[in-house]
């Protein structure tokens, strides 16, 4: 938690497009690109449009980022490429896999705003807006007078609507020139400029500190803007939208009836000019059906001329060379529509007519069928086309009547009386402008292309449209079914594709963008949901180039969070305009201000560096924006501060609407209104209209709610709760996680008006956690005694008879709201003030703020405190004292540091079954489960899943918040034992001395900021005594490497045999009970939870073939030696225990654990500096002969290198024993024949053989256990003979031992041994040469099928292969694929011919590789079975009690091996191989990693069930599954 710059992380993974995902950023933020497991090992290349440092950003260019590796290592888990983002913007990222694209999206990067005359910043969070329709403000001289009312409420962005010349019908957004400053701002005799503007925009920031934005409407223009005379081809005319055609001509013909309707043509059709009534809809319906449609003949456009047609094809059939094509089945005949859209002008492929109808002779009869078939057919084709234009006729005449009944008839509509030419029956939807002449005349100017281009149409919108799709374009049939909402005053902009499609367009509204982005420090895009986006991101960026940190504001009406992200992401919109007037109650609007901005109350402190995760769009939340209706209409002039004061509590930019503060009680037309807003004066009575002060409508408790919204948003109160106290009554608290204050304001909406409305006299009481410091508003709307409203003819004034009583910064006991507050305590140190209203009517408001009290404050402060020792974070709201326990005054780091390895293992980890022994056990945690480890890990897996999410809901948070157990139980069970972890038991208290002292909602966040700390410290201890491979690896390897420490450790009594007394540096402890010294070696555990504690704890197999990995690698070589030696002095019969038992009770039944433990003292020489002394260090013998007893430490010491000898001298001489114990007793399912153990070296091959049908030696050891399925005491896989391992493991001591007798570090050249009664010496050269010339004659499956070697090759069914075993007592046994044979590759490479292992290895990858481990058995085996149930029992002989433990599933050591024997063989492949299979080892990898990452465990499983599939019977963390993979890391 070191960081203090911001780092987020986007993991990228093949073919994931995520152009709707919205991922925000800040200036400031690096980006890290990171490979996700899909891509590891992959070439990608990541490119970004986000420009180099100093450079400007161009939309097109994209570059590559370079990948950084901080670790140097081959593993990609680290890998990066970053940016660090100083630019705001929308700025695009894709990657590519070699040349294929891969994925890609968007980030947003948000401005950074500033105001003041010492430019500081203005956080969006911070935002409070106030909407002005230009056209309102007057001459512009008058502007400041009238602004000055948005500063005195406490505003700092106003948004002007366009302050451009207006269009005809004088609405906000028809703008006839967008370059011209609208004249009416101007005096007679003083003409004002852009310039003017700007210097008041200006003087605005840095004098009044506000920030102004203005609207930018790209999508129209107003039907009268004289450069559109002059390029028509802007708009969508009939000329370069002639497929617009038939609908103008209908448009046309809805005009004329309008007309006639007007002057009373219709009257005795039962259609007057003033609509009324249902009867005369439907008379108007029957109307356009019997008199319009079959007059204009609509679908003509779209039908072929049949005589035409039928001569033409008549023509081709009497051709005298006419080619017989064959028909072809897919070609149908179909209508080709004329691109003039010419009645009847649709054609046929006369090709596709010639081979649909044959005629079957040249005569004329033929002839003459052959046409009339054709006609008939085209007249089909017809009828179709006059079938669909009767649906979009239905359509066009349910939306005419739609639009009249809301125009003329609906209650909420603006009844526009009779029907005029003014006020037509439908709005026309193309432009006129020529005189009127009859229809058919009309007509014959769309085939004039200089008449025709001045058609336009006009814009609108669709109600439930795709955003994303152009509905003036082909295909779209919007004007045609009159389905647009249209805007009459207005002409839809044509820009195409691009720049060369409307050259003058483009560069006119460019122009228009420079001069707003000159002026303005942002923009609203207006209709934005209806501009093209190609179009918006080419201004946008034009724009950002004069004013980089240009604010973009923006609303949707999309209806989808996915399709608003595309707009959001693609244009950088900075703030999504959000209404609070879309809530039907107060529930709802509270709920908006949850969804829309902050993070619970007592959220969790989230690390610097983190995932980047996608987010919802930055919200301008509105209580109303001012296209929309009067909330006084609608709810009630008393909700007006209720919702203003909910709104402005989000945690997010707000705003409202001028008018709305003045309580105005109608809409402010942006069409219709033209008269001025009111001026600020403050000595102004409430009855003149023009003129506004602290008296009128809200605005004082505006002005106090807007400070207060900005003082919540600069000072960092980013938690929110919403509390729903009853129907009318919403609570929301802002709460600031370092200084721990919380404001809660609790208003009383009145969404219905308390005067005609019942509102309860009785309000519920309220708790609020906390000392209430002071009340910093209360407010409540209240009737004064003035004229009432009436609407002024010049200004635009409010209600003057209600306004509000306001009192701030009082102290609780002089409220009028509050009537009494009782002070009650929950626990000992948390104070809830019960809080009893009396005045809180319908339409107030009261605002509290509310520290923790004194008591809990300090503790948090000196919590904070301790904590700067791990994050700067906490530097904020920290307290230094001197009076803390002494333990604090010294750094955690300095504790810990003392703490070992060993004790590492119980601080963090140690599952249920190890603490049990000790007496104690992991956390339960009630209505969920126990934690997985008793030590911090298994708190650290929950936290780390709650966490990112703040699940402050989840059972773990609950049971803090609840009682102490759990904080108890942390430290109380470090400090029962001894020594440094005692000390960090204390350090914890200390800790939690404090913690217990804050109020409970806290706790969590703080208990998980303390355990970060000390986890992440005691992580960089663990590490810091390990190798240098670890301390400067991967994080992959470091947390793998923590499988040591996890697995490594000292129970209550030591595991291993005690080693000799005269070896050095043994560790010891002080024994509690009997006070003496005794050893305490760690021991491994085969794997958690099953094989962790007891006799079953460590076996020799396991152990040794994890201990390279856990303890070399780690550089851990003082617990590998001592490991080493402790399982040399239990040697017995030659042999190395399976089950150690602690050495009295082991068990000799496995032929392998001697071969790994000879491999690991190899490695441990070869590894270890000065590694070959340990061929000479004392090996106390337990029992220096087969049957002695067990002798006690010291009695018989012997160096190792004689053991050594031992071993390999038993094994030539061969071993024959049975069990001690045999029966039941040891083993309830073993046959009796089973106890029977063989073991020797055969003479001709060299090969190790042993073992019989009913027992198994090797790690496949599942004896069968089902009287069911008559399995009990079979081996699944006796795997006798010579395994294919072990002879690999044989051959590699047989080598090494050669290798050190030649350099007389071995003391013996040879073994020697009776055989028929004589003494026979065989040197380990002979042996070592006899393996090497036998191995591949006899293992390996040869391509050829007449192989002389081959004995039996009727079983073979897979050749380039190498054998599992030799020698078998079921001979098909050997020819198993199994990927034993990849160990031997690794620990004997010298066996094996190069492109024999490499087919062999191939064959292995495509048959055995899982995702997470290898399939055990060959899939094509008749017995392969990938899932393992060691509890079903049933009639199934091959499944029954997990008889199948190794047919089948996929166990995860041996993906080591076969990755190590990948990487070994490819590189003598060559280079391209070489690089081929990296690339499969990193992805193999990521897998893993992957799963480390998410497993409770932290660690890797012993197998999993087919494809990787979850196994429940498996080990979650199996120490030889970790080794294994950590071994592939160093090999790589």
């Amino acid at each position: 938690m070191g960081h203090s710059i911001q780092i987020r992380i986007l993991l990228l993974n093949e073919m994931e497009k995520l152009e709707k995902t919205l991922f925000r950023l800040e200036q400031g933020f690096e980006l890290q690109f990171r490979l996700g497991p899909t891509l590891q090992g992959k070439a990608v290349t990541v490119y970004t449009n986000y420009p180099f440092p100093g450079e400007a950003f161009n939309r097109e260019k994209f570059r590559s980022l370079e990948w950084e590796n901080p670790t140097e290592r081959e593993d990609d888990s680290d890998k990066y490429c970053k940016l660090n983002l100083q630019q705001a913007g929308s700025f695009q990222y894709y990657f590519l896999q070699g040349n294929e694209k891969s994925g890609g999206g968007y980030i947003v990067v948000d401005p950074i705003l500033r105001v003041g005359a010492d430019n500081h910043v203005l956080p969006l969070d911070c935002v409070t807006l106030q909407t002005f329709l230009a056209k309102c403000m007057g001459p512009f001289d008058e502007w400041e007078s009238r602004l000055r009312v948005a500063k005195e409420s406490g505003y700092n962005v106003i948004h002007f609507t366009p302050l451009q010349t207006l269009g005809l019908s004088r609405s906000c957004y028809s703008l006839a020139d967008q370059l011209e400053l609208n004249p009416d701002f101007s005096r007679p005799n003083k003409k004002y400029t852009w310039t003017d503007v700007g210097q008041l925009v200006e003087k605005l920031k840095k004098e009044w500190n506000i920030l102004c934005i203005t609207d930018v409407v790209y999508n129209h223009t107003a039907t009268k803007s004289q450069w559109l005379q002059e390029h028509p081809e802007s708009a969508y005319n009939l000329v370069n939208s002639p497929h617009l055609k038939p609908a103008w001509v209908l448009d046309r013909a809805l005009w004329h009836l309008s007309c006639d309707v007007a002057d009373g043509k219709y009257k005795e059709r039962g259609v007057a000019a003033l609509i009324e009534n249902d009867h005369q809809m439907n008379c108007i319906r029957k109307i356009i059906w019997e008199d319009i449609f079959p007059k204009i003949h609509l679908w003509e456009f779209f039908q072929v001329d049949v005589d035409k047609a039928v001569e033409q094809f008549r023509g081709l059939l009497t051709q005298e060379n006419r080619k017989t094509t064959k028909p072809d089945p897919k070609q149908h005949l179909k209508i080709i529509q004329d691109p003039e859209y010419r009645r009847l002008g649709c054609t046929v492929d006369m090709n596709v007519a010639l081979a649909t109808f044959i005629p079957h002779d040249n005569g004329p009869a033929a002839i003459n069928e052959c046409c009339s078939w054709f006609q008939k057919r085209i007249e089909e084709l017809n009828s179709e086309k006059h079938q669909l234009m009767n649906y979009h006729q239905e359509q066009a005449v349910n939306c005419l009547l739609g639009n009249v009944f809301y125009e003329r008839l609906a209650g909420h509509g603006p009844k526009l009386g009779p029907v005029t030419r003014k006020h037509p029956l439908v709005t026309r939807y193309f432009t006129f402008p020529f005189e009127e002449m009859p229809l058919s005349t009309e007509e014959s100017m769309i085939h004039v292309p200089n008449k025709a281009c001045f058609l336009m149409a006009h814009n609108g919108w669709v109600m439930g449209d795709d955003p994303l799709r152009n509905f003036a374009e082909p295909g779209s049939d919007v004007y045609l079914r009159r389905e647009l909402i249209c805007w009459g005053d207005s002409v839809k902009l044509r820009y195409g594709k691009k720049p060369e499609d409307c050259p003058y367009l483009w560069a006119h509204m460019k122009k228009y963008t420079e001069i707003t982005a000159t002026y303005f420090q942002g923009v609203r895009l207006d209709n934005c949901h209806s501009t093209p986006l190609h179009v918006a991101e080419y201004m946008l960026d034009a724009a950002r180039k004069l004013q980089p940190n240009l604010y973009v504001v923006a609303e949707l009406f999309t209806g989808s969070e996915d399709l608003d992200n595309i707009f959001v992401t693609r244009l950088g919109i900075s703030s999504l305009i959000r209404e609070a007037m879309s809530a039907y109650d107060s529930h709802e609007e509270g709920r908006l201000v949850y969804r829309y901005g902050g993070e619970p109350v007592g959220s969790f402190v989230q690390p610097c560096l983190r995932p980047l995760m996608p987010a919802i769009a930055h919200a301008l939340f509105m209580d109303v924006t001012h296209d929309n209706e009067c909330p006084i209409v609608h709810r009630s002039a008393y909700d007006a501060l209720p919702s203003s004061t909910i709104v402005s509590m989000a945690c997010c930019a707000s705003g409202s609407t001028k008018g709305y503060d003045e309580l105005v009680p109608h809409q402010i037309s942006v069409v219709s209104e033209e008269r001025f807003y009111t001026k600020w004066n403050p000595t102004a009575s409430p009855s003149n209209f023009g003129e506004v002060n602290f008296q009128s409508g809200i605005i004082a408790a505006r002005c106090a709610i807007n400070k207060l919204h900005q003082e919540l948003g600069a000072k960092g109160f980013i938690q929110v709760y919403v509390d729903q106290v009853d129907e009318d009554i919403v609570a929301v608290t802002r709460h600031s996680p370092s200084i721990h204050q919380s404001v809660v304001s609790v208003s009383r909406t009145a969404f219905r008006n308390p005067k005609t409305s019942f509102y309860s006299k009785e309000v519920p009481q309220m708790c609020i956690p906390g000392k209430i410091e002071e009340v910093v508003l209360e407010a409540r709307t209240v009737e004064r005694n003035t004229e009432p409203y009436r609407k002024d003819a010049n200004s635009i004034n409010g209600m003057p008879n209600i306004t509000v009583e306001i009192r701030e910064h009082i102290q609780l006991n002089e409220s009028k709201i509050v009537k009494q507050a009782g002070i009650t305590t929950k626990g000992p140190n948390e104070y809830i003030q019960e809080i009893e209203f009396e005045n809180l009517s319908p339409g107030s408001v009261i605002i509290f703020r509310v520290s923790l009290d004194p008591h809990a404050q300090a503790a948090v402060g000196i919590l904070r405190n301790h904590l700067t020792q791990f994050s700067p974070h906490f530097k904020s709201g920290s307290l230094a004292v001197d009076n803390t326990d002494p333990i604090l005054k010294i750094p955690f780091a300095s504790i810990a540091s003392k703490l070992t390895l060993a004790e590492l293992n119980q601080v963090l980890y140690r599952c249920e079954s190890e603490e049990q022994e000790d007496g104690g056990g992991c956390y339960n945690i009630p209505n969920w489960s126990s934690l997985k480890y008793a030590g911090l890990q298994g708190l650290m897996s929950i936290l780390a899943e709650i966490r990112p999410k703040n699940d402050l809901g989840h059972p773990f948070c609950d049971n803090l918040r609840s009682g102490d157990w759990m904080i108890d139980y942390v430290s109380n069970r470090l400090i029962s034992r001894s020594g440094t972890i005692a000390e960090v038991g204390k350090w914890l208290q200390a800790m939690f001395f404090y913690l217990k002292q804050i109020p409970r909602y806290l706790i969590p966040c703080y208990f998980d900021a303390i355990l970060i700390g000390a986890y992440t410290t005691l992580l960089d201890i663990a590490w810091k005594q390990m190798s240098s491979f670890v301390q400067n690896g991967s994080t992959f390897v470091k947390h793998l490497s923590l499988g040591s420490v996890q697995m490594c450790g000292v129970g209550k009594s030591p595991s291993l045999p005690l080693l000799s007394p005269s070896l050095m540096d043994v560790p010891c402890r002080l024994n509690e009970i009997t006070r003496e010294k005794e050893q305490c070696c760690v021991s491994l555990a085969a794997g958690l939870p099953h094989f962790s504690s007891g006799i079953f704890r460590c076996w020799g197999r396991d152990t040794f073939i994890a201990l390279r990995g856990l303890l070399l690698i780690t550089g851990r070589y003082l617990e590998a030696r001592n490991i080493i030696l402790a399982f040399a002095g239990t040697l017995r019969h030659g042999l190395i225990p399976n089950l150690l038992g602690e050495g009295t009770y082991a068990r000799y039944n496995c032929r392998d654990a001697v071969w790994w433990w000879l491999q690991c003292i190899q490695d441990y020489c070869k590894m270890v500096p000065n590694g070959l002394d340990i061929l000479r260090c004392p090996v106390s013998r337990m029992y220096p002969t087969d049957d002695s007893a067990p002798l006690s430490a010291g009695t018989l010491d012997q160096p190792l290198f004689e053991v050594i000898q031992e071993a390999m001298q038993r094994h030539m001489q061969g071993i024959q024993f049975r069990e001690r114990n045999a029966g039941p007793q040891i083993d309830r399912n073993m046959k009796d024949e089973g106890f029977n153990i063989t073991a020797g070296v055969d003479e001709e091959t060299g090969f190790v053989y042993g073992g019989n049908r009913l027992n198994c030696g090797t790690w496949m050891d599942k004896m069968g256990e089902s009287d069911r399925a008559r399995n009990k005491g079979i081996p699944a896989t006796p795997r006798d003979g010579s395994a294919v391992e072990i002879v690999g493991l044989s051959k590699s001591a047989v080598r090494w031992l050669l290798e050190l007798s030649q350099k007389n570090i071995f003391p013996y050249h040879e073994v020697t041994v009776k055989r028929h009664g004589k003494v026979v010496r065989v040197s380990y050269d002979e042996w070592n040469r006899k393996i090497q010339d036998n191995f591949e004659k006899l293992f390996y499956v040869s391509e050829d099928p007449s192989d002389v070697n081959e004995k039996h090759s009727n079983l073979v069914h897979k050749r380039g292969i190498y054998k599992d075993s030799y020698g078998a007592s079921s001979p098909w046994c050997d020819y198993q694929l199994r990927p034993n044979f990849t160990i031997a590759m690794v620990v004997a490479p010298e066996l094996f011919t190069t492109e024999k292992a490499w087919k062999a290895l191939e064959i292995a990858g495509e048959k055995l590789l899982g995702p997470l481990g290898m399939k055990t058995l060959d899939p094509d085996d008749m017995v392969y079975c990938g899932t393992y149930d060691n509890a079903l029992d049933n009639d199934n002989y091959s499944l029954a009690k997990g008889f199948n433990y190794h047919q089948g599933p996929e166990w995860l050591w041996p993906v080591g091996y076969f990755l190590r024997a990948k990487l070994y063989f490819s590189k003598l492949m060559g280079p391209e191989i070489t690089s081929k299979t990296i690339f499969l080892v990193k992805n193999v990898l990521s897998r893993h990693y992957v799963h480390l990452e998410r497993s409770p465990w932290k660690g890797l499983p012993e197998l999993t069930n087919e494809n990787g599939q979850y196994c429940p019977f498996s080990c979650e963390t199996q120490a030889w599954s970790i080794a294994t993979i950590l071994e592939t890391l160093y090999d790589l």
